[in-house]
């Protein structure tokens, strides 16, 4: 069936509201043909990943929307842009490619986009409610959305998410729809051990297992006896939107859409079942790190997502006043520097650690460039990006490890699965 737009619709895509509106308007409408939508649906809210520089063509489409009057429809907040605004860290980018920077992050705040830049938006107080249609962009932030919120969207790019929040709508397709939302595929790690389960380390190694197996498919998880918390689901969503193409999790007893496996699946048995063993977890573990035989490294990252408040409260704790001896990069939204205090993130730079702002080390060039440099992260998403983004090879370790390593400068592993 061919898209059918409103008369209020294509008002719009002809012009009335402007030619930002339009444009924004004609690009949903056309997405939604390409997608196999019949209709559009309003949306509550938007987060917007399109405003991260990867060349001035990004930054010419924001100020044409600008110069057309765009504005958008519903509350939009920003992701990560290429420069840390707060001054925080010194980004390496120079001359014309910085100046583009500024001016596509200074498009989307004319646009009206809140000036959050952060990946994670639920952290600074974007949080849609459940069964409510909203446009996110960026993969763990859309995975979170869908998964520990229960709203819906989908994987919205670039430009398609700020065209969704100009137009205020986005096609009635994908995980917008109830019956594209319920789990195919059971997860089941019940036979893995309790302290695996229970330790940090254990969220985004197995989100990184669960996106290989899963694919673009949605699963469930069984075998979890307790809610994790929020920084575990948003560590194993964000890993298994970097190994996969996964838009939506359930856990089952744990997250909204899963109050236990048959809702879950709704109703419907499942098509397939991937059984965890303990050498399946080893295995996905062993594949976060690409370095071999590492006796040094050069530096260590953490915050993809962004830290969030408990999570720098953790960093304190495990630095305590200790001099690194390798810098240690911080990513964290401005939201949770505010909670964090002036007092306590200069002590934590005071002993080496260097705070990011605003953007993360992964997109945007900050750290050094070091020839054969080694990189330790607890982030399953930076193990996954870290190698073809920035050229270090990578150290996956839990997050005391990755402190003990930076003071020491050389690798601590005492963290292992399973």
């Amino acid at each position: 069936m061919a898209l059918d737009l409103t008369d209020e619709e294509r008002a719009v895509a002809a012009g009335r509201d402007g030619e930002g509106a339009a444009m924004a308007m004609r690009i949903l409408a056309e997405s939604a043909r390409l997608l196999g939508a019949t209709e559009l649906i309003p949306v509550r809210s938007a987060h917007i990943d399109g405003a991260l520089y990867h060349g001035d063509s990004g930054t010419l489409f924001a100020e044409r929307l600008v110069a057309g009057g765009a504005k958008v429809a519903v509350r939009a907040t920003l992701n990560v842009g290429a420069l840390d605004l707060t001054g925080s860290c010194r980004v390496r980018l120079e001359g014309a490619e910085r100046d583009m920077a500024r001016r596509m992050m200074r498009a989307y705040r004319e646009l009206g986009c809140e000036p959050s830049w952060t990946c994670a938006p639920y952290q600074a107080g974007h949080r849609p409610e459940k069964g409510t249609d909203v446009a996110w962009g960026e993969s763990n932030a859309v995975v979170f959305c869908n998964s520990v919120l229960g709203a819906r969207t989908n994987r919205y790019g670039d430009f398609l998410d700020i065209a969704c929040a100009i137009a205020g709508r986005a096609p009635d397709t994908g995980l917008h729809r109830v019956e594209n939302r319920r789990a195919r595929v059971v997860f089941d790690v019940s036979a893995l051990p309790a302290p695996f389960l229970s330790s940090e380390i254990a969220w985004p190694v197995l989100g990184s297992l669960f996106g290989r197996e899963i694919g673009s498919a949605v699963g469930v998880v069984t075998g979890i006896t307790g809610h994790p918390g929020e920084d575990a689901l948003k560590a194993f969503g964000a890993a298994a939107a970097s190994t996969g193409a996964v838009g939506l999790f359930h856990i089952a007893g744990v997250t909204p859409e899963a109050p236990d496996l048959e809702a879950a699946l709704g109703g419907q048995p499942a098509v397939a079942t991937v059984a965890v063993t303990p050498a399946m977890a080893l295995d996905a573990q062993r594949r976060l790190s690409t370095a071999e035989r590492a006796d040094r490294i050069d530096a260590v990252a953490i915050g993809s997502p962004h830290l969030s408040p408990r999570e720098l409260d953790a960093l304190e704790r495990l630095v305590a006043g200790r001099r690194l001896a390798v810098p240690l990069f911080a990513c964290t939204g401005r939201h949770a520097l505010d909670a964090f205090g002036p007092d306590r993130r200069a002590a934590l730079e005071r002993a080496g650690v260097v705070i990011v702002a605003d953007t993360c080390v992964v997109v945007t060039p900050i750290m050094a460039e070091v020839a054969g440099g080694v990189l330790m992260t607890n982030s399953g998403k930076f193990a996954q990006y870290a190698p073809g983004n920035t050229g270090y090879a990578v150290l996956y370790a839990s997050l005391a490890d990755c402190v003990e390593s930076a003071v020491t400068g050389r690798p601590v592993l005492r963290e292992l699965a399973a």
